[in-house]
């Protein structure tokens, strides 16, 4: 993503949930500014929460070299997504976000390329830049309907707050279509019962499903979530690998033939109140390739037991806490 900056010409769209700038081997925001105060067209979108870090003074260099800064704030509703295009020829979408603390963790991003792929990627960020209040007219002009094309790969987008909420669907339909196996990533595992019901069905009618998840997490208490759900579903046969170093990627792949790479977590925050966007294909190198990361993400992780653990009392005030404050949204 730093040497595609690097390397741009005309344009670059960055959206970030977390932009941060601590950032030293890959210092992106000055990277940015220099490329902005060369002339090229610079609109960043990041989100009033997960940027909050981000000092006023760095938002206000980045503006100042000529860069348009925007952040998304809208109630309960937050924009989750990471994207960056470039030049409208390249695009990269993932889990990855912008800041020293994440450098040496797992994560994954997938590269787009070609004008016809990419121009879709470029409707969605003018999409996200509406909601954001942006007003260049030449990104609002990219918000308009495409011809879809006879492509195999093809973009998931998320916007609750729009009531496009496409998650659910795309999950539903591929959990319940799984033949052979299922394997999902994700650092917060708190599903919603669709997902818990279509996981429980897959195991009975012979899928394996395994779900890679970090031992540790960075945040305390979701750990405890992940715990109680993982407890739970493994009475029912699904594998949990533990993963000894934070994984943040969010991966959906089905029978070896289909593969979902994108900013989505596991969880009713994503399903319900996030901006999230993805990546969905059925190209027979990508997915083997995919296939090859989760197996060596597989082998240095370790089998969740679940005789060996025991919920806490806090488990259970904490996680059916979170299964009511689910159902309200």
């Amino acid at each position: 993503m730093f040497q595609a900056i690097l390397s741009a010409r005309r344009s670059i769209y960055l959206e970030m949930y977390i932009f941060s700038d601590d950032m030293v081997q890959y210092d992106f925001l000055n990277l940015l500014k220099e490329k902005a105060a060369q002339g090229l067209h610079i609109h960043i979108l990041l989100d009033s929460l997960g940027s909050s870090d981000l000092g006023k003074e760095a938002v206000a260099e980045l503006r100042k070299s000529g860069a348009e800064v925007l952040f998304h704030s809208y109630y309960l509703f937050h924009n989750h997504r990471k994207i960056l295009v470039v030049d409208e020829k390249s695009a990269f979408i993932g889990g990855v976000n912008i800041s020293q603390r994440f450098r040496f963790w797992n994560d994954l991003v997938v590269e787009v390329r070609g004008k016809k792929l990419v121009k879709h990627i470029i409707r969605s960020f003018a999409k996200a830049y509406v909601e954001s209040k942006g007003k260049d007219k030449g990104i609002l002009s990219k918000n308009k309907p495409i011809v879809l094309d006879k492509t195999r790969t093809w973009l998931i987008e998320h916007f609750p707050a729009r009531r496009k909420s496409t998650l659910k669907k795309i999950y539903k339909e591929n959990l319940n279509a799984a033949k052979e196996y299922i394997i999902l990533v994700t650092p917060y595992f708190a599903p919603k019962r669709f997902m818990i019901k279509a996981l429980r069905r897959a195991v009975k009618r012979g899928v394996r499903v395994d779900v890679l998840v970090p031992q540790k997490t960075d945040i305390f208490f979701i750990d405890r979530v992940n715990y109680f759900y993982m407890f739970r579903l493994a009475k029912y046969g699904v594998n949990f690998y533990l993963e000894p170093i934070m994984n943040h990627a969010k991966v959906m792949l089905i029978d070896s033939k289909e593969g979902i790479v994108g900013s989505q977590n596991l969880d009713f925050i994503s399903f319900d109140l996030n901006n999230e966007i993805g990546v969905f294909f059925k190209d027979e190198d990508i997915v083997k390739r995919l296939s090859e990361i989760l197996d060596s993400w597989k082998k240095n992780a370790f089998l969740f037991n679940r005789n060996t653990y025991k919920p806490t009392r806090f488990d259970y005030v904490l996680s059916p806490l979170i299964r009511i404050f689910a159902k309200i949204f």
